[in-house]
């Protein structure tokens, strides 16, 4: 898998922000920020595969009250 270059132009004070972020975890601003987009892209995916198994299996609310909902617990 190749990788690609991606320029922000971001206001001062987000820059700010996302350096304190990233050295409170002992992280450069790119690792951060790369790694906030790859945790968004996996709950928007996941999120998506919830909504999935819901439609497959029916909605909770259809359901008889012995089983969890996929999605208990997610925001």
């Amino acid at each position: 898998m190749g990788t690609s270059v991606l320029s922000l132009r971001i206001d001062h004070d987000l820059l700010e922000r996302l350096r304190h972020h990233a050295a409170k975890r002992g992280m450069s601003v790119q690792d951060h920020v790369v790694r906030t987009l790859i945790r968004d892209d996996f709950d928007q995916r996941f999120q998506s595969a919830v909504e999935e198994t819901e439609r497959f299996y029916g909605s909770a609310d259809s359901g008889d009250g012995d089983q969890v909902s996929p999605s208990a617990g997610i925001r």
